[in-house]
């Protein structure tokens, strides 16, 4: 179990973001093993914990800590794949976002979430706690979103207001520079609120014909997806997100599979041979491992992300499972990477 994955057209707009700042990019991408043929190859992905860490070089690198806004500005609908093309063909900009949402498992996986669109809210996850290691994702998803609406409709689309879960960052005056709306800090969703009469303009590039057999194609993509994924996958999909909060038990999740919960777990055991409960402490732990090597997250942080009682208690699991503290085995990981 990890952080998740994203298409590697996530690296596009970061890479425009910092040729328009005068950056030679290429160097940076080296770093990160992020190749020209890899940038090319369809369905391509990179860890999201790699992408954090690519996002976080950036900003040392220019000096601007509203890069996520800056890529915002430079994404394209194609860089969201065949979903985002899908979206451009749509009648409206209603349409356009609603596929966007439907279809985003085919450029992202997260286990913190998904977005969703309830109009006129276009919602972006949230990816809390939040530090200078993980604002740029919020700022570049919900700029990237703005820019598209602008886009698709010629730049007709107008916002009513963006709200953003974490508080005023030190730039915080470029976000209405930016969205062009007021922008209120410290709320309880990522998302902007459109204005509705925009969610009814006709988009551009509107193309019925083209959206069905581009919806087509995304439908049996988004199959494939899921008829590969293990049972065990799909138990962590449901578990993960919350396991900071109030845990569902085996007969809700069984619930949300559509089957009984004694099904459930017999299917567990033969086809996966675990238990329930056996991958709910499985996944602490990976992610307990993911977060401490790839990100800058405090340990009491990720002792809240897991749903442990304290990091008192975090770090005695941790060290039951590596036999290390978590302290010695961040400072381990990133000597063994400095060396490499």
């Amino acid at each position: 179990m990890k952080l998740g994955d994203l298409s590697v057209g996530y690296v596009y707009s970061l890479r425009a973001a910092l040729r328009s700042l005068g950056h030679d990019v290429e160097p940076l991408l080296q770093r990160f093993r992020i190749t020209r043929e890899m940038l090319a190859t369809p369905q391509a992905r990179i860890s999201i914990a790699r992408f954090m860490r690519l996002g976080n070089a950036a900003i040392g690198l220019s000096g601007r800590a509203d890069i996520g806004l800056l890529m915002g500005e430079h994404s394209q609908a194609s860089h969201l794949g065949l979903a985002g093309l899908t979206a451009q063909c749509a009648m409206n900009l209603q349409q356009a976002f609603a596929t966007l949402v439907r279809y985003e498992r085919l450029s992202s996986q997260n286990y913190r979430g998904h977005s969703s669109f309830d109009a006129p809210a276009l919602r972006f996850y949230s990816i809390s706690p939040y530090n200078a290691f993980n604002l740029f994702v919020v700022d570049s998803a919900l700029a990237s979103r703005a820019r598209l609406g602008q886009q698709l409709t010629g730049g007709a689309a107008r916002l009513e207001a963006v709200h953003i879960e974490f508080p005023a960052p030190a730039y915080a005056e470029c976000y209405e520079q930016l969205f062009k709306c007021p922008v209120l800090f410290g709320q309880e969703h990522n998302q902007l609120i459109w204005q509705p009469a925009s969610l009814e303009l006709a988009l551009d590039q509107a193309a019925p014909a083209t959206f069905n057999h581009l919806q087509s194609l995304c439908d049996a993509q988004l199959y494939e997806l899921g008829r590969h994924r293990r049972l065990r996958e799909r138990v962590e999909e449901i578990v993960s997100p919350r396991l900071h909060r109030q845990l569902p038990g085996l007969s809700e999740v069984a619930r949300e599979l559509g089957m009984a919960s004694w099904t459930l777990r017999r299917k567990l055991q033969q086809q996966e041979q675990t238990r329930f409960q056996d991958i709910i402490d499985d996944t602490r732990r990976d992610l307990a491992l993911t977060y401490v090597r790839d990100t800058e997250l405090a340990l009491g942080e990720i002792a809240f992300l897991l749903g442990f009682s304290s990091p008192a208690a975090f770090q005695r699991a941790f060290k039951r499972w590596t036999a290390q503290a978590p302290g010695h085995f961040r400072r381990e990981q990133r000597q063994v990477k400095v060396e490499g």
